[in-house]
């Protein structure tokens, strides 16, 4: 099937919930408690999401096969402790269904990011990404980002370590 690429749309939120909560506990959530997992993800409300879409501070792309969400990446302003040199945004979120991984989705999304972040006039791109996602981290770096620095990613109680990334454009 076919994947298409779209901006999001406030009917878009609840897919984009759930697509999060998914890949989010098949990625991470055996490294938390059950509790601390439930209070993370408890907080992307669908009024939340539907805030987020509407905000033309950020950008999102979703992926489709069909009726299904199967990818979507959010760009929005600074919210990670980083010092920029100049104007910024920062990919805040970037998830693909399992069943993705591998199939070059990632890439077609990744190079959205970029040309978005270089319309929007920004002249770097930051995010976190947790150290011990590997895979992740090599697909940044691939695309030239470098680590600057450490970031503490909290999830409920449970503060996880992340590595700050920065792509100059």
């Amino acid at each position: 099937m076919t994947t298409t690429l779209r901006p999001a749309t406030e009917r878009d939120a609840p897919a984009i919930a759930t697509l999060m909560r998914e890949s989010f506990t098949a990625t991470f959530g055996h490294l938390y408690a059950p509790e601390d997992l439930a209070t993370f993800l408890d907080g992307l409300t669908l009024d939340r999401w539907r805030a987020e879409i509407a905000d033309p501070d950020f950008a999102f792309l979703l992926a489709r096969e069909g009726d299904r969400l199967v990818g979507f990446a959010k760009l929005g302003p600074r919210s990670l402790p980083v010092e920029p040199t100049g104007p910024m945004i920062e990919l805040r979120q970037l998830y693909l269904a399992a069943d993705q991984h591998g199939s070059g989705l990632a890439q077609a999304m990744m190079d959205w990011v970029i040309a978005t972040a270089r319309q929007r006039g920004a002249g770097e791109l930051f995010l976190s990404v947790y150290v011990d996602n590997h895979r992740a981290r090599r697909f940044y770096e691939r695309y030239g980002f470098e680590r600057i620095g450490r970031y503490d990613f909290m999830v409920g109680n449970h503060r996880d370590e992340d590595d700050l990334m920065r792509l100059a454009l």
